[in-house]
């Protein structure tokens, strides 16, 4: 598949620095064509038609379709796709935040505020990014670009007040195309460093590792090469190793799992493998269904769960399914077994019929199955935590994570999440806090018993 990002990255002085006083300082004019004007660039500077550096901001490169589409978010309010397909993204830190190999430095911190947090809520689809980092030593060469840049720019948008003749006019564009063309070449020497998030089991610490690119490829296209050759991205996923992963963790919610939960899932989850799209997850899922060996090393598919039947609609194990994230799900082997022999086996004799065996034959008594009752299943779950006042939204948005999502997603679970808060204030509550306390509380549908208490 061809990558190619889009060349719309904003020239702004407040990522470089050095720019504004360039464009403020009248000095002579590169090859003494003209002058550069007094004060701020202008608002065709600020967005040139080709050129652009995201202020505090980091750029995404999404895989969407043979070509790469760039997009512009704020580094702390980071988005992307949150209807439960994977999209996988590369998010470009901006380049006031440059990488270095000092511990803690401006990068890591960059791409990890963005790898926790979405805007002011806790990130939920983790697995789906990896980031692009300037390096801190390139920089300068790049601003100097930039700078040369923006400089003819601002000198063909004032020609008629410099007065240019048609030549030096004509000079000036091809200076600024070389220019342009050396912006180009050194965004990507200074975008050379590949930040990855990665997790062993969902016990253990999230680890980055760092990776500088090399190439001449686009920056996309080098960093899907470099993941893809480390395992870091899957752009093929067996269905036998589907299952081992879905056994490992385990991913099935009791007998079963819903496509949908399983493309979330992967797209949440460091521990998973990284896929590239939901589409490489959907094509593991019609291989395995279409495994001969599916009892093995793959499942079965069924369109729904029948709670009050006991049994699933449309089981189809061993067969070509046409799959979509929105509907079906898949089942253990053993459970669509179990259906499948008891809805096949053939219907027992009718009552009072009787046959004798032949002559000289002894009749052998019917075998009945023996073996230990498997214990029964929990039925109810109860927790109790304690937050940290200061960091409720953060602990909350955890706990809705990691263990409320788990059961709510079970077939026929009813959940209850209730919050209680206990407040002791030896010096009394001002009357404003209390009024304040009490309307929102009102506000927020409290239960009736809550409020303040003097005693």
């Amino acid at each position: 598949m061809r990558m190619v990002p889009s060349r719309h990255i904003h020239i702004t002085e407040k990522n470089f620095p050095s720019i504004g006083p360039m464009l403020r300082k009248r000095s002579s004019s590169p090859r003494g064509v003209g002058t550069v004007s007094r004060g701020r660039p202008s608002n065709r500077l600020k967005a040139t038609r080709r050129k652009s550096i995201p202020r505090s901001a980091s750029t995404h490169w999404r895989f969407g379709s043979s070509q790469l589409k760039s997009t512009t978010h704020s580094t702390h309010n980071c988005t992307h796709s949150q209807d439960k397909r994977i999209l996988l993204e590369y998010a470009a830190i901006a380049i006031s935040q440059a990488y270095s190999k000092e511990p803690d430095n401006a990068a890591e911190a960059a791409a990890k505020a963005i790898f926790e947090m979405r805007g002011t809520a806790p990130r939920l689809y983790r697995n789906t990014l990896v980031f692009l980092a300037a390096d801190k030593t390139r920089l300068q060469d790049l601003d100097e670009a930039v700078r040369k840049f923006l400089a003819w720019e601002s000198i063909l948008d004032e020609q008629g007040k410099l007065d240019l003749s048609p030549h030096q006019v004509k000079q000036a564009e091809t200076q600024k195309k070389a220019a342009d063309g050396v912006v180009t070449a050194r965004l990507p020497e200074t975008y050379q460093w590949l930040l990855v998030p990665s997790q062993e089991n969902p016990q253990a610490p999230v680890t980055w590792q760092t990776t500088r690119l090399s190439g001449g490829d686009a920056l996309a296209e080098r960093a899907s090469k470099k993941l893809g050759k480390d395992e870091s991205l899957i752009i093929n996923f067996a269905a036998s190793r589907l299952r081992m992963e879905m056994d490992r963790v385990p991913l099935w919610r009791g007998n079963h799992v819903a496509i949908r939960q399983l493309v979330e899932d992967f797209g949440r989850y460091l521990y998973l493998p990284r896929l590239q799209t939901s589409t490489v997850l959907l094509n593991s899922i019609r291989a395995g269904l279409a495994l001969l060996t599916w009892e093995k090393d793959a499942f079965a598919y069924a369109e729904s769960y029948d709670e009050s039947g006991g049994r699933y609609r449309g089981l189809r194990p061993g067969a070509q399914v046409d799959v979509s994230v929105d509907v079906g799900l898949l089942v253990l082997p053993e459970i669509a077994r179990r259906q499948i022999d008891q809805e096949t086996a053939p219907p027992a004799p009718a009552s009072g019929a009787f046959s004798s065996p032949p002559s000289g034959e002894k009749v052998q008594p019917t075998p009945h199955p023996s073996g230990p009752t498997p214990p029964p299943k929990p039925k109810r779950y109860h927790g109790t935590v304690v937050l940290d006042p200061a960091r409720v939204g953060r602990d909350a948005g955890r706990i809705a994570d990691e263990v409320v999502t788990h059961l709510v997603g079970l077939v026929g679970s009813n959940v209850r999440v209730t919050l209680e808060i206990q407040a002791e204030i030896p010096a009394g509550a001002p009357d404003n806090v209390v009024r304040t306390v009490t309307e929102n509380s009102r506000t927020l549908k409290f239960t009736g018993n809550s409020g303040f208490e003097t005693e």
